[in-house]
This record gives structure tokens, sequence and C-alpha cells, in this order.
């Protein structure tokens, strides 16, 4: 018989606590935690960490459904994590839910 772990989900914010094409970060000993929301107010999670040079992506420019890493101009799919063509990596997706107003992260 398979076993799995579920979801746990954490309320870590509010969505208007997230700015408009910008980020909000959740610090953890693990690896912090980049929360993103786009202009039509839609909300991703990534690692923190660029897969080039590990630029800190909280700090780059959110854009459609993408953000461009701060450090070497990177672009990476939020809904994935994968960077666009021609660059390859990928930066860790996190689950994330929004019901009424709160944003909700998985940790697995």
């Amino acid at each position: 018989m398979d076993m799995t772990i579920e979801d746990t989900w954490i309320n870590i914010c509010q969505v208007d606590d997230i700015p408009l094409l910008g980020s909000r970060l959740i610090e953890r000993a693990s690896g912090n935690i980049a929360v993103f929301r786009t202009a039509d107010n839609t909300v991703f999670a990534l690692l923190d960490r660029c897969p080039h040079k590990a630029g800190p992506l909280s700090q780059g420019i959110v854009h459609g459904q993408s953000v461009t890493c701060p450090l070497h101009s990177w672009q990476i799919d939020l809904s994935s994590g994968e960077a666009k063509a021609p660059d390859v990596g990928c930066a860790r997706h996190f689950p994330v839910k929004v019901e009424s107003g709160h944003v909700f992260l998985a940790l697995t």
C-alpha cells in the first residue's frame, strides 16, 4: 500500500500584502521563498534563488507570469520555476492557493 504525505497549507499573508507586480519574502532556514503577485492578482511561490547564479528572485521584475532575475536577467516562469530559453535551469516551485483573500503556501 502506497502512503503519501499530504501538503501542509500555511496561511502566510493576505493577497494585498504582496505588492502588485512584486513579491514578499518568506524567510526559512532551509531557503527563503519568494511569493509573487502578477498584474491579474495571480500568486506564485518559488525558492528565492535563480538557477543561474543564485540571484534573489524576490528582487526581480515581475512581468506577465515571469520574473527577471536582477543579477543576469534570466527570465523564470512563475508557474513552473523553469528558466526561459535559451537559458536552462529551474527554481523550486511551491504550490499556493488563495481563499477569501488569504494566501496559503504548501510545504510537504
